[in-house]
């Protein structure tokens, strides 16, 4: 692992709980191996463009295999611009806190910048859709206020999960790692000990 591109999924910065957990893996990660490049890229300080008009225009026109106006060149050169940063990793670190049962709508909002025709997937009509980021892993931090596993009676609750593996898993992430830091409303402390102790642990793997 030489680069590390971590996504931060929420707007709290030091009362989040999972950017706490993301923050102590960092720091295990470079105290192992200094060499490592570590990027942070906050969705909520980028200028994400609206996806609309050229834009969308633009995303058709690739699909279609058609040439693009310049304006819709223009708009999709913006596109680019950020998937470019997005791609340049070996592995990445994202931080996820559940609102409403999914992710925040800035962390889709940059999700649905980044997945686009022709950069992380592609499609034909004889081999259907392929991602593009193969080669990449991924350990992904996931924060929630209850619990919502195996045995709680609220798994169908839980789309913050099930929504952002199988988005890196149709992105063609070769492997996918979870930290779980739950019921953060009534016992914080425990949760974070327990996904402390995984975060760590998987730390001291990546840093071979």
């Amino acid at each position: 692992m030489k680069k590390i591109n971590y996504i931060e999924g929420s707007p709290r910065k030091d009362r989040s709980h999972s950017m706490k957990i993301a923050k102590e893996y960092l720091d295990k990660v470079k105290e192992n191996n200094s060499g490592i490049e570590i990027k942070s890229i906050d969705p909520w300080s980028l200028d994400l463009p609206e996806f609309n008009g050229d834009m969308m225009n633009a995303k058709y026109a690739v699909i279609g295999g058609v040439d693009p106006s310049e304006n819709e060149k223009n708009a999709w050169g913006k596109v680019t611009k950020i998937f470019d940063e997005f791609a340049d990793a070996d592995h990445y670190l994202f931080s996820v806190p559940m609102w409403n049962f999914n992710i925040p709508y800035k962390l889709k909002h940059y999700i649905d910048i980044v997945t686009q025709p022709g950069l992380s997937w592609s499609y034909n009509p004889d081999d259907g859709y392929k991602g593009l980021m193969s080669g990449r892993t991924a350990t992904v931090i996931y924060a929630s206020g209850d619990g919502y596993s195996d045995g709680t009676g609220f798994e169908s609750y839980d789309l913050q999960k099930p929504y952002v593996e199988l988005w890196l898993t149709f992105l063609g992430f070769d492997k996918i790692e979870k930290v779980v830091i739950d019921r953060t409303l009534f016992s914080p402390e425990d949760a974070e000990k327990a996904a402390s102790d995984v975060a760590l642990k998987l730390a001291n793997v990546h840093s071979l």
